[in-house]
């Protein structure tokens, strides 16, 4: 039996630089490797009391805090299945994913804890405690008194690490189970590819329940001996304060759109960043090249999921190019295939992004058929998104296929209309979607949010513009201004509830019978 443990990809820091900081936070807190190795320790000694065995799953609702971190090492060593859970998801949602995960602790805030003993006595969990973010909690009380586990879980490559699960727009959340191979293969992939050093200082300000801030930013510097900075929230000017100590930023487009509306953002702001990285949804080039302009540093854009941690990225040395995701990541592959026949598409040409690799996940949890719905034969996984392969060799995001738009018989990719009406003066951002429509089957709607201080085109003056620019198919049969487009946490667009909100648009009007 091999050792895969991902904790043994971190170790050899705990033991050789015990004394450098590995977290520290705004208000002057500090968190040396060898104090967070002493009680991730701890905690895992508490797991084991609770009778946390390997395989078992502990589900984490907390607030972000580094303590929070030393649980998720903790669930490492023990051999546990880490399962965060987004702090806004309320008590109805919670009871789906403990009934769901069958956990055998549920950790959450201790404002929260006698609310959560419900979940115990409705038999969804074994154990219920909490954790705050000063070090609270009733699991750090354990823990001041617990015997620290020594011997590291021995673990097999494909035994899960982590279950997260995915903000499902359509139907119910379901729960990604990724193992401890696919969270260490993909930690190095990204550390080779963005030339991450035990000299990086990351600042970290996004949230730690879902890929981005746990296993891209964490897992990064815990896998090369870094440091980072815990920011409870994006909070510009105190990302501003931090810079000058600091050498990496993570974020998400909001983050970069935020940055600009600060006049304290210059090159001397930025003088000792060597990294600036966003995901977790499109940036706009608008953003990328105001970016540049104002830093003269160039925003490097990947792409990744929940299922599949990473899987392409601008390169660090080399063209990044705006619009784009850039190139598979080390040890990923990637292609793009006909939405009918399967088949592989030739470069330039749209399709389903199918990836493989070892970041792939195992599956669903849970959902044997719905697994193997989404895998090909050949090991591929469906992603769910729309792109292509430039000449080359860049890929573009064009969208989700669920948010594709068949009207008339002809697909619509969002993401070229909606360029176009973002290059319109007055416009700020748009979405573009597809409601039913009763002689297309879909017709094109679009809303778009005005700039901060500008009145956007109407109707009339987008269609105009859009004319002889994209064939008609493609053109908005509707547009509408609204205040802001839907988001979620992640700053996703959330097309689902615009299609909601908009679904009897072109409804057929029923014409009352006149008698005569």
């Amino acid at each position: 039996m091999h050792h895969h443990n991902l904790f043994l990809q971190f170790e050899a820091h705990f033991r050789q630089t015990p004394d450098k900081t590995l977290i520290d936070t705004p208000d002057g807190r500090r968190y040396a490797y060898g104090e967070v190795l002493e009680t991730s320790r701890r905690l895992a000694g508490v797991l084991q009391s609770l009778d946390v065995q390997s395989g078992d799953r502990v589900a984490v609702q907390v607030d972000k805090s580094p303590e929070a971190i030393m649980l998720y090492l903790a669930c490492l060593q023990a051999g546990a299945v880490y399962l965060p859970l987004n702090t806004g998801y309320t008590g109805a949602e919670i009871a789906y994913f403990l009934g769901d995960a069958a956990p055998q602790l549920y950790v959450c805030p201790p404002a929260r804890a006698s609310d959560a003993n419900r979940f115990y006595q409705e038999g969804l969990v074994v154990h219920v405690e909490s954790l705050g973010t000063a070090g609270d909690g009733s699991l750090m009380e354990r823990a001041a008194d617990a015997e620290p586990m020594t011997e590291i879980a021995c673990l097999e490559a494909d035994d899960l690490a982590a279950i997260l699960y995915t903000s499902g727009t359509t139907g119910r959340s379901k729960g990604a189970m990724l193992s401890h191979a696919n969270l260490a293969s993909n930690s190095r992939a990204l550390a080779e590819a963005w030339r991450f050093t035990a000299d990086d200082h990351l600042l970290h300000a996004l949230p730690i329940f879902h890929t981005h801030g746990l296993f891209v930013a964490c897992n990064i510097v815990l896998t090369v001996g870094a440091s980072m900075t815990f920011l409870p929230r994006l909070d510009v000017e105190q990302l501003l304060d931090l810079m000058p100590r600091a050498t990496v930023l993570m974020g998400v487009p909001t983050f970069y759109t935020r940055l600009l509306q600060s006049p304290r953002l210059d090159r001397e702001a930025v003088a000792n960043m060597r990294l600036f990285v966003s995901g977790s949804a499109p940036l706009l080039a608008e953003t990328h090249d105001q970016f540049r302009e104002r830093t003269g540093h160039v925003i490097l854009e990947r792409y990744g999921m929940t299922e599949t941690n990473m899987n392409t990225s601008n390169p660090y040395d080399g063209e990044r190019r705006p619009g784009t995701v850039g190139f598979p990541l080390p040890g990923s592959e990637v292609r793009i295939t006909d939405r009918d026949s399967g088949a592989e598409l030739p470069r330039g040409e749209t399709g389903r992004v199918e990836v493989r690799g070892d970041n792939v996940f195992r599956g669903y949890w849970q959902m044997p058929e719905k697994t193997r719905s989404e895998f090909r034969d050949d090991g591929f996984f469906i992603t769910g998104d729309l792109g292509r392969i430039d000449a080359d060799g860049y890929l573009h995001i064009v969208g989700r296929d669920k948010d594709l738009v068949i009207s008339g018989g002809y697909n619509v990719y969002p993401k070229e209309v909606e360029q176009l009406i973002d290059e319109l003066p007055g416009v700020a951002e748009s979405a573009v979607f597809g409601v039913g429509h009763p002689d297309l089957g879909e017709g094109v709607t679009a809303v778009i949010v005005a700039r901060e201080g500008e009145v956007a085109p109407d109707e009339a003056a987008v269609q105009a513009a859009l004319a002889d620019r994209l064939a008609r198919y493609k053109q908005p049969k509707r547009v509408f201004t609204i205040e802001a487009l839907p988001r979620n946490v992640m700053g996703k667009v959330q097309k689902n509830q615009l299609r909601d909100a908009y679904a009897d648009l072109y409804a057929v009007k029923e014409v009352a019978a006149t008698a005569g």
